[in-house]
């Protein structure tokens, strides 16, 4: 492992919900495997082990770390099969705080890139610091106008 290198993504947002409808959404294995805009999977689950199948990118493979309603849920990646993840085993956590105005706040932070070669390690922080982005937006939308 290059300790020189990022190791952590983090994002934050705030939504225009109740914190347990943000923990509704977080506490499911690989929602934030979308284009951009929440939908529904098809879920098997075994135990601690879940597979998510996502009718554009594949199969996706999870193992439910810590599920505490309804302010902590961690999850680690155990990669995709039918498309090419970059990311086959980083720890992806969630916190949902209350804020005094009555919206939750959604922070994410996925972990483990430093153990990844250079060029892999690159393409893996690009992507993912995009995704997060475009992810805690759908998150918002999706949850904004319940």
């Amino acid at each position: 492992m290059d300790a020189k290198r990022q190791d952590a993504i983090e994002a934050t947002i705030d939504i225009n919900a109740a914190a347990e409808s943000v923990w509704g959404l977080v506490s499911e294995p690989g929602w934030f495997i979308n284009g951009g805009a929440v939908t529904t999977h098809r879920i098997e689950t075994d135990g601690a082990f879940s597979t998510v199948y996502d009718a554009i990118y594949g199969k996706f493979e999870f193992e439910t770390v810590t599920l505490d309603a309804p302010r902590y849920a961690a999850f680690r990646s155990l990669g995709g099969h039918e498309w090419d993840d970059p990311v086959p085993n980083t720890l992806v956590e969630f916190w949902i705080e209350p804020t005094h105005s009555g919206a939750a706040r959604l922070r994410v932070m996925e972990s483990g890139f430093a153990a990844f070669d250079a060029e892999e390690h690159a393409h893996a922080i690009s992507a993912n610091t995009r995704g997060w982005e475009a992810e805690m937006l759908a998150a918002q939308r999706y949850l904004g106008g319940k």
